[in-house]
């Protein structure tokens, strides 16, 4: 047993599965002496609807992993190099492929057990937004492990594969090559203002104000996701609960007609009973009276034949 084992399997199974598989794992590592390996599986997280259903796309469509990684790298590239025409190529690829893959997730989930809402949905196309913004979101979507949803700040990263530098670009409206060009001409060494001291610790808060929002719009979703989720299961708990008194109620029924017709049987045979021991009553008198007379008749004989015996002369 390994770790990377253990995660494959566990985010490939279905939310409501995930914990009771992820500590039998973990209780199993335990009891092999391997502690480390027990807490570090043991903190495997549960995944969100959203997260599983972007983790599902991955394992169950594993074609459309590269199409998103490629478009993802084309659109950090063309915003580097300011390329308007690519931009907007990409940009209308982007909008019909990430539409496409969140339907995609969607039905899987639906196929799976569990039909997404519009806030999962939201949830799941930012994940693919985020797979198309930072090379890092691309690698760890990719694996099919995600616990909670992905984001990713406004802007795209950039990854230097030479050099594993980051930086964050703004994005700026689309130009042509043509208008691009003649701006370079007509300013070629003119660089955008540096944000002052104050732009700057604006922009920051602004940034950790969206983010705390997201943070807590996320949070309020997954709270509602499992109390949605609990509510369903104690639904099927009731139902089937009510299933087996319904079965339970129709078998001390059938039982209960049975023990009448053995009862009935019962008190049939002790008739029969009491009509045999009385019949063997009867029978057990006339033998006696039948013994007696046989006892009679031969005394009689007895007697008879010797009297003959006296009476009948002696030829000797």
């Amino acid at each position: 047993m390994d770790l990377d084992a253990v995660a494959d399997e566990l985010y490939g199974l279905r939310p409501e599965e995930f914990t009771v598989v992820r500590d039998r794992h973990a209780a199993a590592a335990r009891a092999a002496g391997d502690r480390e390996l027990a807490d570090r599986i043991k903190a495997l997280r549960r995944p969100t609807l959203a997260a599983w259903a972007s983790n599902l796309l991955v394992r169950e469509q594993p074609e459309a992993v590269e199409p998103l990684v490629r478009l993802g790298e084309g659109l950090r590239r063309a915003h580097e190099e300011l390329d308007g025409a690519q931009l907007r190529e990409l940009s209308r690829r982007q909008h019909t492929l990430v539409a496409a893959l969140t339907r995609q997730a969607g039905s899987l989930t639906a196929a799976a057990g569990h039909r997404v809402g519009g806030a999962v949905q939201e949830e799941i196309e930012q994940t693919l937004r985020a797979v198309l913004a930072d090379p890092e979101a691309a690698r760890e979507w990719a694996t099919g492990r995600l616990a909670r949803p992905l984001s990713a700040a406004p802007g795209f990263r950039l990854g230097d594969t030479r050099t594993q530098a980051q930086t964050h670009l703004t994005l700026v409206p689309p130009v042509s090559r043509e208008r691009g060009k003649a701006a370079e001409r007509r300013t070629p060494d003119r660089r955008p203002p540096e944000p002052s001291a104050a732009e700057r610790k604006a922009a920051g808060k602004r940034r950790r104000t969206e983010e705390r929002r997201r943070r807590e719009s996320a949070e309020a979703r997954e709270a509602a996701e499992r109390a949605a989720e609990d509510l369903r299961g104690r639904e099927a708990d009731a139902e089937q609960a009510e299933r087996a008194a319904g079965e339970a109620a129709d078998r001390a029924a059938r039982l209960r007609r049975r023990v009448g017709e053995l009862a009935d049987a019962l008190r049939g045979a002790e008739a029969d009973v009491r009509e045999a021991e009385g019949a063997e009553r009867e029978a057990r008198v006339r033998a006696r009276e039948a013994e007696r007379g046989l006892r009679d008749a031969r005394r009689r004989a007895r007697v008879t034949a010797t009297h003959l015996a006296r009476l009948t002369p002696d030829d000797g």
